[in-house]
């Protein structure tokens, strides 16, 4: 866990930064833009040695802050766009703004409601600074302009053009932190939450507030996450075969053309599509808590309601068949993969429940188990067939195989993940393939998938083994 330092102020930053930061971001009597650019890159230098270097680092100013900020989403230059970046990660980790800190029996949730933000949240106010200059807001992020980043990011752009590859790289980026910035908030309210049980915490949370907000139309925000991770997925796949991907090592190198723009590119690919995932694991983990508080009773009209996201990613997948392949591919959560492919059997293969306020509908008692003994017969195979296509059917079994294979390997805790499950690998195994052969019966002419080729060959490898 990061140490925590003082909240920033303007008093612990050199003046003369603060000054430059003014002066950088003021670019208008700059007609060089070769020095703005060794200018913005003097000031980076300038911020990292005074914030994170040296014998008595300080913490960042809200001006600093800022200007840093400001030069990720309008550098126009490759090497300050990732100067920027990683400069933000960095003094994002050094200085907290939503930390834990120990208080006798119990660890307590410390949020430093000063720092700086690049979120503009609910009742957030641009205070006024020192001299009664008043602070720009149109930069920072509320919840409109969130929806509108990924809206930007799933819109295809012309690679071929240097300024909109960098563009676009800079969209990545600004995700990335953006999703950091989200789980740097969450994550020690979810260990501050489960020892206390206080809904409070997780009603004055980044994610709740920026979700909850009216601004964002939640179903069409999680459809265009959607898109963005296949669209992710499948460029990433295309480089993998290709081997384009430059290694690690290329980060450091001068990019300020456009061969270094698009190789640059395919290595954010990845990290984009991490962050979705991200993004969707931290949702629904927030719907599970507002789920138990709802059913404890300690969530009110204030609070609003939204659709639990895996409703909605359901919702998609069910009506957009063609996303169901390259979704589970590329989505890698093994737990809420699993919970994922449960959830959908679910609605053909549990009868529906009549939904009120306070009910839980999620299926928890519905295991990987269950689900196979449904395929252990030709006549209830055929029964789901009907409801479901085989195919759909063959290709879920076999990314549910993939989880339990995946489990048995990480040393995570995984006892939620087992359970779910619900019986050993040995057994998964057998049933699977006796599923497989049931939905051959029913359906002689079915196209089997190399990817579940391995499944049930692995299958049938173990159950031989065992």
């Amino acid at each position: 866990m990061a140490t925590s330092r003082a909240p920033p102020s303007a008093a612990a930053a050199d003046g003369g930064i603060e000054e430059n930061a003014m002066a950088i971001l003021d670019s208008s009597g700059i007609k060089d833009s070769r020095d703005l650019h060794d200018d913005r890159a003097a000031f980076l230098e300038a911020v990292r040695s005074a914030c994170l270097a040296g014998d008595n680092p300080s913490a960042p100013s809200w001006r600093m802050y800022d200007a840093v900020f400001q030069i990720l989403q309008n550098s126009s230059s490759l090497e300050l766009a990732v100067a920027s970046f990683h400069l933000l990660m960095e003094l994002g980790k050094e200085y907290p703004r939503t930390y834990l800190t120990d208080s006798g029996a119990y660890q307590a949730l410390v949020v430093v409601k000063e720092s700086w933000s690049p979120f503009l949240l609910g009742n957030d106010v641009i205070c006024g600074e020192i001299g009664g200059n008043v602070r720009s807001s149109d930069h920072l992020f509320d919840p409109s302009r969130f929806s509108l980043l990924i809206e930007d990011m799933v819109e295809p752009t012309n690679a071929t053009d240097a300024h909109n590859g960098i563009k676009a790289i800079e969209n990545m980026m600004l995700f990335e932190y953006l999703v950091s910035t989200l789980e740097a908030d969450f994550v020690p309210r979810h260990i501050a939450y489960k020892e206390s049980l206080d809904w409070a915490i997780f009603r004055e949370s980044m994610i709740n507030m920026l979700l909850g907000s009216r601004k964002v139309v939640f179903k069409s925000f999680v459809k265009n996450c959607i898109y963005l991770l296949l669209n992710q997925y499948h460029h990433e796949a295309k480089d993998e075969v290709e081997d384009s991907i430059p290694s690690k090592g290329d980060f450091t190198k001068s990019a300020s053309d456009l061969d270094s723009s698009l190789n640059f590119s395919s290595l954010e690919l990845e990290r984009t599509l991490i962050s979705v995932q991200k993004l969707f694991v931290m949702v629904m983990n927030l719907d599970l808590i507002r789920k138990e508080a709802d059913t404890l009773g300690l969530t009110s009209r204030a609070d609003g309601f939204r659709n639990p996201i895996m409703e909605v990613i359901l919702d998609e997948l069910t009506y957009n068949i063609s996303y169901l392949s390259p979704f589970l591919l590329a989505f890698m959560e093994w737990k809420w993969k699993l919970d994922i492919i449960l959830q959908y059997f679910s609605k053909y293969c549990v009868k529906a429940t009549i939904r009120t306020r306070r009910s839980d509908n999620s299926q928890k008692d519905l295991k990987l188990e269950s689900v196979l003994s449904f395929f252990l017969t030709a006549t209830s195979t055929k029964a789901i067939v009907k409801k479901m296509s085989s195919e759909v059917a063959q290709l879920l079994l076999a990314h549910a195989y993939q989880v339990c294979l995946s489990i048995q390997g990480d040393s995570c805790d995984t006892t939620a993940t087992t359970e779910k499950i619900g019986a050993t690998l040995q057994q998964i195994s057998c049933n699977l393939i006796s599923a497989f052969q049931n939905l051959r019966n029913v359906n002689p002419n079915i196209q089997i998938s190399p990817f579940e080729k391995e499944a049930l060959f692995t299958a049938a490898t173990l159950a031989r083994k065992f």
